[in-house]
């Protein structure tokens, strides 16, 4: 199936632009705010809760970075409006973490202070190797300072991620999607996997909230067998998917009675987000594929 997944990644440079967005309709909200609060509101009716993320990491100045915090602004003055069940993620490298580290502190500081007042959390995504230290740095110096509604993502496939765990307090856990070197992640399956299993038991060892995201079965049932073990309350740990991916799976384990939050990007830079995190991650192209087909198949 990996051979599979991969063949299906690099036909994706060939393909026509409007299929490429006919194909990550599921998977992005659309192009603008109303699209995004729409399906928040509809993941809300099904018990689901939902994580905002604005695409556009891609910037080049400072004004372009000051204007992506005013969209994180605007998302949390529509969440509230709309009284949504919600909270936004971040990737410091779109609030200008590349241009200047001062810049960024003050982006970052003024959508926490916003998201706080609300009542609301903030998640900083994590991108590439590049970008860890000074991820994890800024994380802790808000903390630091105070802001408690601030959580950081690890991703397991880095060989460093269990060394980086000690004392951080809410993180999303994932598998990673950046293509690294070897000396810097895992890169067989089983690896990522057994690190991704270890790193989960560290943290709900330590005592942390987590946000298990993983769309992998092995890993989902491995998650519930370490929160079952901890005795973890329903309230101390949620699941988390991407929107569009194995939504049939996530609503069972919200009939379940485990949290559920689901990732929710919106932006103009759509195509550009949807080809690279499909070439990024062979597997949710994989999934993505298989899903279609169905739809196709079985004309849901």
């Amino acid at each position: 199936m990996a051979l599979l997944d991969r063949a299906i990644v690099r036909l994706l440079p060939a393909v026509p632009r409007p299929v490429v967005q006919r194909l990550s309709s599921r998977y992005i909200a659309g192009p603008a705010l109303d699209d995004a609060i729409r399906v928040v509101g509809r993941l809300n009716a099904k018990g689901k809760l939902a994580t905002v993320d604005v695409l556009g990491e891609e910037i080049a100045s400072a004004d372009e970075a000051r204007a992506i915090a005013g969209q994180y602004h605007d998302v949390l003055a529509r969440l509230d409006e709309k009284k949504l069940d919600a909270n936004i993620s971040i990737k410091l490298t779109a609030l200008g973490l590349e241009l200047d580290p001062d810049l960024c502190h003050e982006n970052l500081e003024a959508v926490v202070v916003d998201a706080a007042a609300r009542g609301r959390f903030v998640r900083i995504d994590m991108e590439d190797s590049s970008t860890t230290d000074r991820t994890l740095a800024l994380h802790r110096r808000l903390r630091d300072e105070g802001h408690e509604n601030l959580g950081v993502v690890l991703q397991a496939y880095m060989r460093r991620t269990l060394e980086d765990i000690p004392g951080l307090d809410n993180v999303r856990i994932c598998k990673g999607i950046y293509v690294e070197p070897a000396d810097v992640a895992f890169q067989e399956f089983d690896e990522v996997r057994r690190s991704y299993v270890r790193s989960l038991e560290a943290l709900v060892a330590q005592g942390s909230y987590v946000g298990i995201a993983t769309h992998d079965e092995y890993l989902i049932e491995q998650a519930l067998r370490i929160v079952g073990d901890a005795g973890l309350p329903p309230h101390g740990y949620e699941f988390q998917m991407l929107l569009g991916v194995r939504p049939d799976r996530a609503d069972e384990l919200v009939a379940a009675g485990h949290r559920l939050r689901v990732y929710v990007p919106y932006g103009t830079d759509w195509y550009e987000y949807s080809v690279r995190r499909l070439q990024e991650n062979p597997k949710i192209a994989g999934y993505v594929a298989r899903d279609l087909a169905a739809r196709v198949l079985f004309r849901r």
